[in-house]
């Protein structure tokens, strides 16, 4: 059984306490968040083990069919390609085609053919070619990016919105927006 004199002298020792604060605060027996046993024989605690995704990435399919067994399979984030660099490419590729200054055909495998169809529609729109300025980006869920970039067009500045699921080993666009 631990005494409380070893139990303080033992605290003393595992923390630091500021000189701003209250030293009473550090005593209230609300804050221990360890046992008295564990404190005493100063117990190393093991690493929780790394844990899965517990969401799941169901791919976005636009209303098609797939036959049974070939259907997207979602993959995970970790087998996929460096995210930054394939969001950068891809926006600098697209701003081109908006431009007219690029092929669309080239971005045919990293588009859903949803996307593509809409970026066909889009070639020529502007003007000029943007200059990229940032890019934000947020992975909701293990297997899907999204980001937000801002183009400058001469004085205007817009944002490109992107999304980006892991499908069959490959970043695939499933979203592609200029506001």
């Amino acid at each position: 059984m631990t005494t409380q004199r070893e139990y303080t002298e033992v605290k003393r020792e595992l923390r630091l306490v500021s000189s701003c604060e209250d030293p009473a605060l550090w005593t209230h027996p609300q804050l221990d968040l360890y046992s008295l046993s564990e404190i005493a024989n100063k117990k190393k605690f093991e690493p929780l083990p790394q844990q899965s995704a517990k969401l799941y990435l169901i791919p976005s399919n636009f209303g098609e069919e797939y036959e049974p067994g070939f259907e997207p399979v979602p993959t995970s984030a970790s087998e996929l390609p460096e995210l930054h660099t394939w969001t950068m490419k891809f926006a600098v590729s697209v701003v081109e085609i908006w431009a007219g200054r690029r092929q669309p055909a080239q971005l045919i495998s990293r588009c859903h053919r949803h996307i593509y169809m809409q970026l066909l529609k889009q070639v020529g729109s502007q003007k000029e070619i943007g200059r990229i300025r940032t890019i934000h980006q947020s992975q909701p869920l293990d297997g899907i990016c999204e980001s937000t970039i801002t183009v400058r067009y001469g004085d205007r500045l817009r944002a490109m919105v992107i999304r980006f699921e892991g499908v069959d080993k490959r970043w695939l666009c499933t979203e592609l927006r200029l506001l």
